[in-house]
């Protein structure tokens, strides 16, 4: 096992899947959809992982820290762990770890596609500014642990499990998390959303001029307010730099971009505000850990159209 200084990047083709999944293939890819994985320690997440999934730890024993894009957070027993494509992660516990590992390739559900259907993208995946630390009441835990025992048994009992079953199965998953994650955004808390009107006025900045204004001093110089007060802000109330908090959020529309058209990756530099497509590129391979057009072919359009 690497040490917590590396990352580690499976994308479904550079080893088999971790010991006891329970796993779908998508017969026009040969490649996993979905998979369920039990877990009794920490030995699938004690170094810096990236997935081409979306992950989801269901932890039902243990508490320590999660490191997500180099920002650190806290969890507990009765927790959820969500984790967007290719985004690094590593659990690093104090007690013993148990739970169960959710992964899910795009093609088998697509977020920003169904978004109708299942709103959790911005919510659980690709939410900039929030925690990845979804804290559940024995109810919550109760109810989400059922639907990983009904993927589990459709899974184990059937000799060709079904898609649309494991699907339907998925959504509910989501859709009950996302629910969970609402309500305690509503609930009055940092971390729900009741930010300082500094920190509110900095997040509606970054949405709106993410791609033009790309150094912590253009956000200074837009809100009036000194760099050294806007980075002692963002670290404290979103755990990352904000410079970070700036290429963060222009990852995510690049992600975007590459996940669901076919746009050359020349056009997408260009609409995010690089002219030099091979400076973009070494950004996004810099902060993703793979190049644009790996990451396409691993979990972007063609795949999603194959």
């Amino acid at each position: 096992m690497a040490d917590h200084g590396q990352t580690e990047f499976w994308d479904g083709q550079s080893g088999p899947l971790p010991r006891g999944a329970l796993t779908l293939v998508d017969p026009r890819t040969k490649e996993m959809a979905l998979s369920v994985t039990s877990f009794n320690n920490d030995s699938l997440f004690n170094s810096l992982r990236k997935y081409n999934h979306f992950s989801m730890l269901l932890v039902s024993k243990g508490k320590g820290q999660v490191v997500r894009d180099q920002a650190i957070y806290n969890f507990k027993s009765d927790c959820l762990l969500c984790f967007a494509i290719y985004q690094p992660f590593m659990v690093k516990p104090d007690s013993e770890l148990e739970g169960v590992l959710i992964n899910f390739h795009p093609s088998f559900f697509c977020l920003f596609k169904h978004r109708n259907e299942v709103s959790c993208n911005g919510v659980l995946f690709n939410n900039l500014y929030d925690t990845p630390v979804v804290d559940l009441n024995p109810d919550e835990m109760k109810g989400l642990s059922v639907v990983t025992d009904q993927m589990k048994r459709e899974m184990q009992n059937r000799q060709e499990p079904d898609p649309d079953v494991l699907l339907s199965y998925l959504k509910i998953f989501l859709i009950n998390a996302t629910r969970v994650k609402m309500e305690q955004r509503s609930g009055g808390s940092v971390e729900a959303g009741k930010l300082p009107s500094t920190l509110e006025n900095l997040k509606n900045a970054i949405e709106t001029n993410f791609k033009t204004l790309r150094t912590p001093g253009d956000y200074g110089e837009l809100l009036h307010i000194s760099v050294k007060a806007l980075n002692k802000a963002s670290k404290s109330h979103f755990n990352k730099t904000l410079t970070s908090l700036i290429a963060e959020r222009l990852i995510i529309e690049a992600k975007r971009e590459l996940y669901l058209t076919s746009k050359p990756v020349k056009q997408v530099a260009f609409e995010l505000g690089y002219d030099d497509e091979f400076y973009f590129s070494r950004f996004f391979k810099k902060n993703v850990g793979v190049s644009p057009q790996i990451f396409r072919d691993t979990v972007g359009f063609d795949k999603l159209t194959a």
